[in-house]
């Protein structure tokens, strides 16, 4: 609970930080990796780093989380706790790792503001800091637990069984375990964090979404080369694509995610646009393996029909569960997949029924998501049955935290 002192600081001061927040993430970030470069070294996504895109994420976060507290300081805003605290468990993230965290983001807020941190605005978000950090230590070594595993136990050895093309650019690797330790099963929707050594030496982590149920030997996840990002087709969804064969081993992470499927009962409806098909391939092929009889819908935009990954076991699962498909292709609508409807455009979700009392999954971009939100919201759905998965740094989590209907625990991931 941030005291009623700090409080009174941190609401006073919070405009001040958060007109300069990007500003003081950029020079933490700078700060830090001039610091501890190895940090660099299989923990951090430096093509994230490059382009950006993490440190407004981190620029989000802790304005989000300062603005929860103040609005309810008896109340931490946990969702938003939870989907860092799976990406960091992702990475084997250690607890003493947050002093180094504290003592440059400290320095780099000092460096910023200048004489404006007085000794008391200094403390105050000292306080906010400890009690994010804290509360994200705790979620971490809970997430660690439930896992059987530690920072340190996190990794283990896959050999590549199969590596099978999807779309030009996408490739599924489905992997075997090298030893004979028990493999814990995922929750449908989780993801993985593979790292692999680049050519210079340094191991890059990435997360990707679990496309299949596991079966206790194999995991099977799908790979999209990202093209057009900061470090030039994508460091390392290149380096799956173009380098590891079939019996080559790969480093991944236990799964986590905190975007899993409800067992409430209630209808399903995914909805996803380009390889924003992956984590829904997972959760369909959970729910078939389980013999599910949940009413199931699944809504997919793509440009075409050649393009849409994992196209034939999703279709089949939604066969198999009795659902629903429609999807809409941008550019060519012709395609011999069986569907209940075949569209032409982007998304319109006007152009279906949807069930009542429904929980949507949401992937893809971010504009589409937020688009599928909108429309969703307008058709009289509430907000908390709506969650998403984001790929990379989530940019999206501190404005639904600062929407009045959504609260300190609004949804978010692999």
């Amino acid at each position: 609970m941030l005291s009623d002192q700090s409080r009174a600081v941190i609401e006073e001061t919070l405009p001040v930080v958060a007109d300069h927040i990007r500003e003081i993430a950029a020079r933490f970030y700078a700060h830090m990796f001039g610091e501890h470069p190895e940090l660099l070294d299989g923990l951090f996504n430096r093509g994230n780093q490059a382009d950006g895109t993490q440190q407004v994420a981190l620029a989000g976060s802790v304005a989000a989380f300062a603005t929860a507290l103040v609005r309810s300081p008896e109340q931490l805003p946990e969702r938003l706790l939870a989907r860092i605290a799976h990406k960091h468990a992702s990475l084997g993230l250690r607890p003493d790792q947050y002093q180094v965290v504290h003592d440059n983001l400290i320095w780099a807020i000092r460096d910023v503001l200048g004489d404006a941190l007085t000794p008391e605005v200094a403390a105050a978000w000292d306080e906010v800091y400890w009690l994010m950090a804290y509360a994200l230590i705790h979620m971490e070594r809970g997430l660690y637990s439930a896992r059987g595993v530690t920072p340190q136990t996190v990794w283990r050895e896959w050999e590549v069984a199969e590596k099978v093309p999807e779309t030009g650019d996408v490739v599924t690797f489905r992997v075997r375990r090298r030893d004979r330790r028990a493999v814990r099963a995922s929750l449908p929707g989780q993801y993985v964090t593979v790292r692999v050594r680049m050519p210079d030496g340094v191991e890059q982590p990435r997360q990707y979404s679990l496309t299949r149920a596991d079966d206790g030997e194999h995991r099977q996840f799908s790979v999209k080369r990202v093209r057009g990002a900061a470090t030039p087709d994508g460091e390392v969804s290149s380096f799956l694509h173009d380098v590891v064969e079939v019996g080559d081993s790969l480093t991944i992470s236990v799964p986590f995610g905190d975007v899993v499927l409800d067992d409430s009962g209630r209808p399903l409806v995914f909805v996803s646009a380009g390889i924003g098909i992956t984590p829904m391939a997972g959760m369909l092929s959970h729910l078939v393996a389980a013999r599910s009889d949940l009413d199931v819908t699944l809504l997919h935009a793509d440009t075409c029909e050649d393009a849409f990954a994992l196209r034939r076991q999703v279709v089949d699962d939604v066969r198999a569960l009795r659902g629903r498909v429609h999807v809409w292709y941008e550019d060519d609508d012709a395609g011999d997949l069986p569907l209940d409807g075949r569209h032409r455009g982007r998304m319109d979700l006007r152009h279906v029924d949807l069930p009542d009392d429904a929980l949507f999954y949401l992937c893809g971009p971010l504009p589409f998501m937020k688009g599928v939100r909108e429309s969703l919201l307008g058709r009289g759905v509430a907000p908390q049955d709506i969650q998403y998965e984001v790929f990379g740094p989530d940019l999206w989590q501190a404005d639904l935290l600062g929407e009045p209907s959504q609260g300190a625990g609004a949804p978010t991931s692999a």
